[in-house]
């Protein structure tokens, strides 16, 4: 059985559309593997990043773009924040935010 993808807000989802267009077609290509394959997809496609949180890591010619998610009961997935990644690591202001939102939704 599917996991089911939701997204924290609205303004996620469609800040993701706004992504450019390779790393869009990639966003949605790795979605469409988590919601197959749930925890079970690993590195380079997902990344845990402590105390619940997980990254998909999506790759185009445009860009590098990053969303974070966590597992909820009953097969669910919500992706807590997305941002396009400029530097080589990952800022630690994003990291707040996705840590924040996944601690009011579980």
């Amino acid at each position: 059985m599917n996991y089911e993808l939701e997204y924290f807000h609205p303004r996620i989802k469609e800040e993701i559309n706004r992504w450019p267009k390779s790393t869009l077609a990639d966003y949605k290509r790795l979605a469409g593997l988590l919601i197959e394959f749930g925890p079970n997809m690993r590195m380079p496609h997902s990344k845990a990043m402590g105390r619940g949180l997980f990254e998909l890591r999506a790759r185009g010619k445009d860009g590098i773009g990053r969303a974070f998610f966590c597992y909820m009961r009953n097969k669910r997935i919500v992706i807590l924040h997305a941002f396009i990644k400029k530097t080589q690591t990952t800022p630690q202001r994003e990291l707040d935010i996705a840590y924040k939102r996944m601690n009011e939704v579980k």
